[in-house]
């Protein structure tokens, strides 16, 4: 997991050969009025996920894993907590569901983290993570990238 300021996306962009191109995309565009929806920016490749859901008590989210895309999460509004733990660490996995590449789990987070308007976070396959904890709405993007 990495955490970041997308006023610094220097080094993170070094780590993927899409990154770059998706950090450009959200450091050039005014998301924060952007309908919920899909936006494309490489096909199967990498898009980003525009949401606004309810905000969960950190006992109603659930951890997640992805085997075959990248989570880059960033609130276009208000402060979202996430949770998270070890991929192998978890014990208690669902079933994997390979439509939406994911796999949610039964066991607790290790720690909690806030993040606040433009600030991201990176999830790797070996990031069990818990995403949506906070108040009211929140909007936020989930930019997919495919490994």
């Amino acid at each position: 997991m990495i955490i970041g300021s997308l006023e610094n996306t220097a080094r993170a962009e070094k780590l993927h050969p899409r990154f770059k191109e998706v950090f450009d995309y959200l450091k050039s565009h005014d998301l924060a009025g952007v309908p919920a929806g899909k936006i494309a920016l490489g096909g199967v490749e990498a898009w980003i996920a525009v949401s606004e859901i309810p905000g969960k008590e950190k006992g109603e989210a659930r951890l997640e894993t992805h085997d075959k895309y990248i989570d880059i999460q960033l609130p276009v509004y208000g402060c979202e907590t996430f949770g998270w733990q070890a991929r192998e660490r978890l014990q208690e996995p669902g079933s994997y569901d390979p439509a939406n590449d994911i796999t949610f789990y039964g066991d607790a987070p290790a720690f909690y983290f806030p993040l606040e308007k433009g600030r991201f976070a990176i999830f790797f396959p070996e990031d069990g993570h818990a995403p949506c904890i906070g108040t009211g709405i929140i909007k936020k993007l989930v930019v997919k990238v495919k490994l």
